[in-house]
């Protein structure tokens, strides 16, 4: 099978990653521009921090009931569609979101929630992509790029939102933003395939490669979800990915404000600042599962590596929380989270691959389960936080507790965690 032009001469697997990394660009952007939107929004519309809060937090809700759902469907028909069909709705649902608001709170908070859902099955869709595009030895790597997606999306939307909302409004921050999934969507249509033996423009060497290590095959029957929720190693998962985005999903949603609100930053000012943690993230994401696979083929037992780097992670972003709310100045701060982002990295060679191990075939599924657990934080993290400076205005408070969930998640994950292949 020949390809096309440079389409032909690329690893295909290579492809699948860009693409997929290009997804979780899309899904990010789409996501952080209303946090940083909210503010203007929250003047026109005369919002508290408790009610931003809620808006903030009801895409969660959607995230949250769709994930096994998209698990198991991208396990049994394939990552193509799956990842392809939410890409598109939750782009529709991101342009319409300045109609909804004009409509009124109710609506825009079911627009939100119907985004959710449609953004839902986006990691589910692209591990059981991975799980059969990519070999074992590569897959840290792969997550690392694939990753990669959330802080540069999020440096991107810190960036261009502000930028937008100056000059057009912040209408346009879901206009704009919402165009460029529709446009991913058609080249992804012709461009993927959910497993290497159907691509048009992959090589005999390439398959052969993708296949050295073992590929899982489709899930024909309906995955044993019982059985996965009752294995400690899978818990050990779903507390760590949990604890992990407690602390992402806080800073995501409500860096840009404690940035603006708690330091007295400018409008204007609040995107060039916040990216810094983020745009360390990119690199060391990339770092980080790199240097987990080589910890790998050097020959040290796999769940000794995803232990450390879980403990890293979870260890390093704690004591970043535990001091960031005492800053008396952005550039502290800043620092302060710069380092507790480097550490977090490290989470890619730690629970962010495990699912692979452990389940290969039923990978979708699986990352479905966790994912929908963490997604819970992102409705009541986020909603506690708007309560908290509701009720309190400590951003101490806020930072603190995130950090003491990710001690709690770390000494758990330690325990617990395995990387022995089940249910395969």
């Amino acid at each position: 099978k020949k390809g096309l032009g440079m389409l032909g001469k690329i690893q295909q697997r290579h492809l699948m990653i860009l693409l997929s990394a290009f997804a979780v660009f899309i899904c990010d952007i789409d996501r952080i521009n209303m946090s940083v939107a909210i503010i203007p929004m929250a003047e026109d519309f005369g919002w508290g921090p408790q009610m931003q809060g809620t808006v903030l937090s009801s895409f969660f809700v959607g995230y949250l009931l769709l994930q096994i759902v998209g698990g198991t469907l991208a396990d049994r028909y394939g990552a193509k569609v799956v990842l392809g069909t939410g890409v598109l709705l939750w782009s529709l649902f991101t342009m319409l979101t300045p109609l909804a608001a004009s409509f009124g709170l109710g609506i825009l908070i079911l627009n939100r929630i119907l985004m959710g859902m449609g953004e839902a099955v986006t990691f589910p869709s692209i591990y059981a992509l991975l799980a059969r595009w990519v070999p074992a030895s590569e897959r840290a790597r792969a997550m690392g790029a694939i990753n990669s997606g959330i802080p540069l999306g999020t440096v991107f939307a810190l960036l261009a939102t502000p930028l937008i909302v100056r000059v057009y409004g912040w209408e346009w921050a879901f206009y704009s933003f919402g165009l460029i999934g529709i446009i991913w969507f058609f080249v992804w249509q012709k461009l993927a395939s959910s497993q290497p033996a159907d691509h048009t423009n992959i090589t005999a060497k390439e398959l052969a490669h993708i296949q050295s290590e073992g590929e899982p095959s489709k899930a024909e029957t309906a995955p044993p979800i019982l059985s996965l929720l009752k294995s400690p190693a899978i818990r050990a998962i779903m507390v760590a990915h949990f604890c992990n985005n407690w602390s992402l999903f806080l800073l995501l949603t409500w860096l840009p404000t404690f940035i603006n609100k708690g330091l007295g930053v400018d409008y204007a000012s609040v995107g060039m600042f916040t990216m810094i943690p983020f745009i360390t993230s990119f690199f060391f994401y990339n770092i980080s599962g790199g240097i987990a696979d080589r910890m790998i083929k050097s020959g040290m037992p796999v769940v000794r590596v995803r232990k450390i780097m879980q403990s890293i992670s979870l260890g390093g972003m704690a004591a970043a929380m535990m001091v960031v709310g005492y800053s008396d100045n952005v550039w502290m701060a800043i620092g302060i989270m710069t380092l507790g982002n480097i550490l977090g990295s490290a989470a890619i060679g730690g629970f962010v691959v495990n699912h692979m191990d452990i389940a290969p075939k039923y990978a979708g599924t699986l990352m479905g389960i966790t994912n929908t657990v963490a997604a819970v934080p992102g409705i009541i993290g986020v909603y506690a936080a708007g309560m908290i400076l509701e009720l309190t205005g400590s951003w101490v408070l806020v930072f603190q507790v995130a950090g003491a969930v990710s001690i709690f998640g770390m000494f758990y994950y330690l325990r617990n965690a395995s990387s022995d292949k089940q249910f395969d």
